[in-house]
């Protein structure tokens, strides 16, 4: 059997990848969570509810323990993995938040989901000391050392998104005409106002702006008053099922605007197809990790190999579906920082090894993305790629940019990508 045999030797190939093994220190510190053979790791994911689509993210990371564990675990140690659904609820947020730190015992909390609900945590996570660590939201808040320094985001935030589309708007479309559709939370606020600040002096192209809650059962009457305001260039900030209810009325409109669309809705499976693919060609939004639906990646090993990973650990998962591999990565991410602690697993030491990433880089990242981090700097990753949907696919152009947030615009720059990929 030539192909499984080839699906299990990329999947060794993955796992030697991240099968983390360090030399034994002198002494072994534990905090709650911790012992010699075993790592109680905290999660909260809306598995139901209005943005339970990314429930996924979960799955795949429970997968991707799972794969660890039958390697032989983090420094010996199997990792435990607990997962509860808050339904996208802060106060059910609250709740479980509670539960794994005071019942479960948790060593720390890692990836719990959405901006709402790790703004109700926040408060009581620092006030216990217990990390917050790579919390699933670009929320500009979960990145803030000073005030908050046991929370610590992964994904590129929210302004740094709003102001590379910014610089593309700029220099391509500089008489546009812009409306904008935002998610009426922290998320939504933040992203608006790396849009507007990332303008500058041309903030007055945005003509028009509507909000939404993410429990509406229709934004019609949003798009349509955005459809009227005469824009040329529509933003989209919104969970996935508001996105695809928003690609879809745009396109029933039969409105043609330069469609930009958050990196948090580029699902294929959980977007574009149920908005229809018909209406998604043509939007343009920012990727930092490679696209498993793009078949620039179909020959790429790590992608490979992510997918001989998902036959046998997550089966059901959809390979389409791009929040599977970002699952993967902030899961990768998490074992090299449970990796540096070597046998020092206190709470404090996980957050001083989260805020000392050198150049991190895992190979389902694009190319010439790089994680670094220092006590001063809990935003993990500002730069991502500009991708378009050619109707099948996302497709990257240009370079790599940066969005740091506390840049004025003129600070804003593009990067190529190490290899020279346009």
């Amino acid at each position: 059997m030539p192909g499984r045999r080839k699906s299990l030797d990329a999947l060794a190939m993955l796992a030697a990848g991240v099968l983390i093994t360090t030399p034994a220190s002198a002494q072994k510190k534990y905090d709650p969570g911790a012992s010699d053979s075993e790592i109680k790791i905290g999660n909260i994911m809306p598995y139901s509810g209005p943005a339970s689509s990314y429930g996924v993210i979960g799955r795949t990371e429970a997968a991707f323990f799972k794969m660890i564990n039958d390697q032989g675990g983090i420094n010996g140690r199997k990792i435990n993995f607990i997962t509860y659904d808050d339904a996208y609820s802060p106060p059910k947020a609250i709740e479980q938040a509670r539960k794994l730190v005071e019942s479960d015992e948790v060593l720390l909390i890692f990836q719990s989901l959405g901006t709402p609900s790790n703004s109700a945590i926040m408060k009581y996570m620092n006030a216990k000391k217990v990390p917050q660590l790579f919390v699933a939201s670009g929320g500009t808040k979960f990145g803030d050392p000073k005030n908050f320094p046991w929370t610590m985001g992964f994904q590129p935030n929210y302004q740094s998104e709003g102001r590379i589309y910014a610089k593309y708007i700029r220099d391509h479309f500089p008489n546009g005409k812009i409306a904008v559709f935002w998610q009426n939370d922290d998320a939504g606020k933040d992203q608006f106002k790396g849009l507007k600040d990332g303008l500058g002096d041309k903030a007055s192209m945005i003509v028009a702006d509507k909000s939404y809650e993410v429990s509406d059962p229709s934004i019609d009457s949003q798009i349509v008053a955005l459809h009227d305001s005469g824009a040329d260039i529509f933003f989209s900030w919104a969970a996935p099922k508001g996105s695809a209810q928003a690609i879809r009325k745009v396109g029933e409109l039969g409105w043609k605007p330069k469609f930009f669309l958050a990196n948090t809705a580029t699902s294929i499976a959980s977007v574009l197809k149920p908005a229809g693919l018909e209406y998604s060609r043509d939007i343009i939004s920012t990727a930092y990790l490679k696209d498993p639906t793009d078949p620039t990646w179909d020959k790429d090993p790590a992608v490979i190999a992510w997918r001989a990973f998902m036959d046998r650990y997550y089966p059901d998962g959809d390979k389409t579906n791009a929040n599977n591999l970002y699952g993967y990565v902030e899961a990768e991410a998490m074992a090299q920082v449970l990796k540096q602690c070597g046998d020092n697993l206190t709470r404090e030491n996980v957050m001083k090894q989260a805020a000392s990433l050198k150049n991190f880089h895992t190979d389902l990242m694009l190319p010439g993305i790089m994680v670094n981090t220092s006590p001063d700097d809990y935003f993990p990753i500002e730069q991502m790629q500009l991708m378009r949907f050619n109707g099948q696919a996302w497709e990257l152009f240009g370079d790599v940019m940066t969005g740091e947030v506390g840049h004025e615009h003129g600070q804003l720059r593009a990067s190529r990508a190490p290899d020279g990929r346009p």
